[in-house]
């Protein structure tokens, strides 16, 4: 089974890298002059990262499953549309750093806008894919809708701005109950390793839209990188419609409200740190908030 996987992924990592060349010899205008030598590295990149990433989910998320022939599912009303939100922010989050990357390689800006933001909604769809041959999942027009979304806020705003004022992050945390048996029903559902967890138990994440607040208060003396955010996470869901191994427990929707850092507004000389940093601000760090939640608002020390 994993020989044919990855023999179908170096199949699609081959296209991936055709379409790039094909969009990069299509680049090849006057008024785009750009390093040879980066845009292989990039190429290069891609197909390494985007590899190993593909290796990985499919160890932790798709080889316990049985394959099918290609079909499609309706799974809108599962997990309170928290993947659906998990779709958005990933196309998102590789929208805005493969525009980064095409930047560097010396692409024009519209070209690299363009180019770097359809890769978020491409290496998506190819998961999607991957999710039509499953028997446990299908295709699913509301995760392909999503990863459009994703990208298309990426562009829209590069088009518009030439930066992302509203930007999209996520957090996660292992949850960890009083509850022993109810532990050992998370572990079997989702697995015990951070990053099982992180895909596939949605009462730990939290996605964010953040802004600076001088872009709410322009004329303001408050510092560019002090931004307020916006999160919603679910809590007491253990199934994707309901709760069957444990009926007695809520499930219910949270909304946040708190303050966040732009990591890309700090100042500094250090390229390195400078990719670091735009890279980590994708994450939303632990910092008190408002929620709201049950029909009334609670204080956090700290929200995840």
């Amino acid at each position: 089974m994993i020989k044919n996987f990855l023999t179908r992924l170096k199949i699609l990592l081959v296209l991936l890298c055709v379409n790039h060349l094909n969009a990069i010899s299509q680049s090849a205008l006057p008024d785009s002059v750009y390093n040879k030598k980066r845009v292989n590295i990039v190429i290069a990149g891609n197909a390494v990262v985007y590899g190993g990433t593909m290796v990985a989910l499919y160890s932790a998320w798709y080889s316990n499953y049985k394959k099918s022939s290609f079909h499609s599912f309706n799974d809108i009303g599962e997990w309170n549309q928290m993947d659906k939100l998990g779709h958005i922010y990933s196309a998102y989050t590789e929208s805005r750093l493969s525009i980064g990357v095409w930047k560097w390689a010396g692409l024009s800006r519209k070209k690299s806008i363009w180019l770097g933001g359809l890769s978020g909604p491409v290496y998506q769809t190819v998961i999607e894919i991957l999710d039509g041959f499953s028997a446990e999942w299908g295709w699913s027009w509301a995760d392909f809708s999503a990863n459009i979304i994703g990208g298309a806020a990426v562009i829209s705003q590069e088009l518009l701005w030439n930066e992302q004022k509203f930007q999209l992050k996520t957090s996660f945390h292992k949850k960890i109950y009083a509850d022993k048996d109810l532990n050992k029903q998370s572990d079997e559902l989702f697995g015990t390793s951070i990053a099982e967890r992180f895909l596939k138990d949605y009462n730990g994440q939290t996605y964010w839209v953040s802004t600076g607040i001088k872009t709410i208060f322009p004329s303001s003396n408050i510092p560019d990188w002090l931004q307020i955010s916006a999160g919603t996470g679910i809590e007491g869901h253990f199934g994707a419609f309901k709760n069957d191994i444990r009926p007695d427990i809520k499930r219910y929707r949270q909304w946040y409200i708190a303050p966040d850092i732009d990591l890309t507004k700090i100042k500094t000389n250090k390229k390195g740190i400078k990719t670091a940093l735009n890279i980590l601000n994708s994450l939303k760090f632990p910092a008190p908030a408002i929620e709201f939640s049950n029909g009334s608002f609670h204080w956090k020390w700290l929200a995840f």
